[in-house]
């Protein structure tokens, strides 16, 4: 049913005709950093067979159809992601509503009947690096559905015609990646841009009138540039935030352990966890990350000199102790990547909330 589906596409005639002027103008407008950052779409079969198998062969397809499914194809988990939710640090809030909008209504379907019949769409926002993609993942993992991974290049094509069949054709398969700007904002926006933009908003109409389980998920670091039309048919817009002091304090002792042992090379650690976190307020969880591997980095590189002049035995090697010390002379010279947007997000918050 859904190659079925894609199969009922624009039927434009493709051609040369103004093919490098298009593709350049139509990428740089989806391609843009101000537009929908991503935009996943979870499919479940049924309640028994969830993980969409291989479109092996493609057959009863045309050359054509078969050229397009090919292209999704690579960009399918054809395992599972396997993120769990106790993967995810803090977000509490956000792993709840989550849950109720996409979870619960899968696992417990005799609930969520008539007025509490299933969202069709949710928004993820916030700041990058917070953790909306391992929110994604978690559900694909959870829920055993697939999960898609769809950039702008998938859906881009120099040819007239067929970025709208590929988005129509994403919308059953795939995840999207920067296709959703505000329509007609951006001076001399492209045709085909705003073609495919249509065409993706009457495919979610279309969700709203179909009985097949299909959740759309999407995410945005920019949220205030989506199509308002979009935002109405993404039901649930949740901010995922940066992460609160005790989630920040737990991200750093799951990081950098009292001691790590990992890969043979014991690396020992002496923090102030608590100061540590208090002093990244405003850090992202991916922020944090990046911290720590440079703490990490700080006794590592003192021992190059030995490894390159000498035929120094690695199981013998000792790392000096990371301090909190060191720890803050990182945090020094590495600086938060979104702290001065959260004012921003805070305001979109309190006039397009829907939680």
């Amino acid at each position: 049913r859904v190659i079925r589906v894609w199969s009922q596409c624009f039927l434009h005639q493709n051609g040369p005709a103004g093919e490098v002027a298009m593709n350049r103008k139509v990428q740089g407008e989806v391609m843009s950093g101000y537009i929908l950052k991503c935009l996943f779409i979870l499919f479940i079969l049924n309640i028994n067979e969830r993980l969409l198998k291989p479109l092996s062969g493609f057959s009863g397809m045309s050359g054509e159809m078969r050229e397009l499914a090919a292209i999704i194809s690579r960009d399918i988990y054809l395992h599972s992601p396997n993120v769990r939710w106790e993967d995810i640090i803090g977000l509490e809030d956000a792993k709840r509503l989550v849950k109720e909008a996409v979870v619960y209504p899968i696992k417990y379907p005799q609930l969520f009947t008539g007025i509490l019949s299933p969202w069709k769409g949710l928004l993820l926002y916030g700041p990058p690096g917070t953790g909306k993609t391992l929110l994604a993942k978690a559900v694909a993992t959870e829920c055993k559905t697939t999960f898609f991974n769809i950039s702008a290049s998938s859906i881009v094509s120099k040819w007239r015609g067929d970025s709208e069949k590929l988005v129509r054709v994403l919308f059953e398969l795939a995840r999207y990646h920067s296709v959703m700007g505000q329509r007609g904002t951006s001076m001399g926006e492209h045709e085909g841009s705003r073609r495919m933009k249509t065409e993706l908003l009457v495919q979610m109409d279309g969700l709203a009138r179909s009985e097949d389980l299909v959740f759309v998920l999407a995410a945005s670091n920019l949220p205030w540039e989506l199509d308002h039309a979009m935002l109405r048919r993404l039901e649930k817009r949740i901010l995922v935030s940066l992460p609160s002091s005790p989630a920040r304090q737990a991200m750093i002792s799951h990081w950098l352990p009292p001691l790590n042992s990992t890969g043979g090379v014991e690396l020992r650690t002496e923090l102030d966890y608590e100061t540590l976190a208090k002093d990244m307020e405003g850090y992202s969880g991916s922020d944090i990350r990046l911290v720590c591997k440079e703490a990490a980095m700080r006794p590592v590189r003192k021992i190059f000199d030995a490894l390159e002049s000498e035929d120094t035995d690695m199981p013998a090697i000792q790392l000096e102790t990371v301090t909190t010390a060191d720890f803050l002379e990182v945090i020094a010279h590495t600086k938060p990547s979104a702290r001065n947007l959260m004012d921003r997000y805070t305001a979109w918050e309190r006039e397009y909330e829907s939680v």
